[in-house]
């Protein structure tokens, strides 16, 4: 089952998002009972600045995303102010 995950950042959460970034990345990519299919920064409106993670999990249960998320040094950093996650189901992928 796939899931998203849509995270905003608290507004003071750039400093904590850098500080940590190479941590989320090697966590993103490590084996286990979630898997990333893709993930990437949210940014506002100016195209630059990171305000927040969109993700798509495979995972079998919403609880291994639930409990992913909770461990993800984002999280344990407090950079998100908001977090949801939801299945979904994937009917387009136009990627080639």
């Amino acid at each position: 089952m796939r899931f998203v995950v849509h995270c905003i950042d608290h507004k003071d959460g750039l400093p904590k998002r850098l500080a940590n970034y190479d941590a989320h990345k090697a966590y993103l990519g490590a084996p286990g009972a979630v898997s990333t299919v893709i993930s990437g920064p949210l940014v506002a409106d100016d195209g630059e600045t990171m305000i927040g993670s969109m993700f798509v999990f495979e995972a079998e249960k919403k609880q291994d995303v639930v409990d992913f998320n909770a461990n993800d040094p984002f999280s344990k950093a407090n950079v998100w102010a908001e977090v949801r996650i939801h299945p979904f189901l994937m009917r387009v992928d136009n990627r080639a």
